[in-house]
């Protein structure tokens, strides 16, 4: 029987070469992607800046409503295509995106680090990486065996298949699907498939490549409880991040836990967080998780 542990946990992102987090404060956040500072909204920053100026490359300013929206002002020209950064082995495009991010999320470092631990000597190990995106975690993954990606936009999987050849991994044995990634699961789940590890990264809310709806909270408990059919007493993780909602961990912690009940291992969940530089090393909190793992 799987034990849940009550405890929250940090998973902390330290920034390396490719990303910094500069400061934070009064609702917003002051970081570096390469060469090129970026100044974007973080309601979680309540407390005061540290630095008195942020020069920035650019900052996004947040549309009226809760929901999202808003606009990229640029004070300096920007590479048109992009430009290239890199996560160990992995090299990737950055650019800022309508959705005020720039093509990846720094503070899931950490979660690639923990589930390259759990396969550490495996090269067979079978991965799905649901909501994938623009492909680093899959990249990552692709080190201990064949992964399948899915995500339901056909332009971050075109992106991912770009940061697969600024890698020097498109020959690796990845699946790039362009699909609804509850549907998907629901098929894997008749089909009778099984893998070692699954990680999903769920919008609050977005749509399918047919124009399928996707709500977090309606959908979600069906969702893990198709992922948790894929996988047995002999696969070794499910991870679950969950951003921008009035949730806590031990409520999706709590839904693992019904899921996966039978199998053994272990359920955590808390906060990812990013710790800015300097000697304070404010530790600023992105998205809650739950994880099971299943050490052997």
């Amino acid at each position: 029987m799987v034990e849940l542990r009550r405890e929250p946990i940090l998973m902390e992102c330290a920034g390396w070469d490719a990303y910094r987090l500069l400061d934070s404060g009064a609702g917003r956040k002051y970081e570096t992607f390469g060469p090129y500072a970026f100044i974007r909204p973080e309601p979680q920053a309540l407390w005061q800046p540290r630095l008195p100026q942020w020069p920035a490359a650019g900052e996004f300013i947040p549309g009226s409503d809760e929901d999202g929206g808003g606009r990229w002002v640029l004070k300096q020209e920007l590479p048109e295509m992009g430009w290239e950064l890199g996560w160990k082995a992995v090299r990737f495009s950055a650019q800022p995106t309508p959705f005020r991010h720039l093509q990846f999320f720094p503070d899931m470092a950490p979660v690639w680090d923990w589930m390259g631990e759990q396969l550490v000597g495996r090269t067979d190990a079978q991965t799905m990486n649901l909501f994938g995106y623009t492909g680093l975690g899959s990249l990552s993954l692709s080190e201990f065996g064949p992964v399948t990606h899915v995500d339901a936009s056909k332009k971050s999987v075109a992106q991912a298949r770009a940061n697969a050849v600024l890698s020097g991994m498109e020959d690796r044995a990845i699946r790039w699907l362009v699909d609804d990634a509850a549907k998907f699961t629901a098929r894997e789940v008749r089909r009778e498939k099984r893998y070692d590890g699954i990680i999903l990264d769920p919008p609050k809310f977005g749509r399918g490549p047919k124009n399928e709806t996707w709500r977090l909270e309606e959908g979600l408990p069906a969702l893990i409880g198709d992922c948790a059919r894929l996988l047995d007493a002999g696969s070794r993780f499910l991870f679950l991040t969950v951003y921008a909602v009035r949730m806590s961990s031990i409520a999706i912690a709590g839904l693992l836990h019904e899921a996966l009940r039978e199998l053994p291992g272990i359920i955590e969940h808390g906060d990812l967080t990013v710790r800015e530089d300097g000697e304070a090393g404010r530790l600023l909190p992105t998205a809650i998780f739950a994880r099971w793992s299943n050490p052997r």
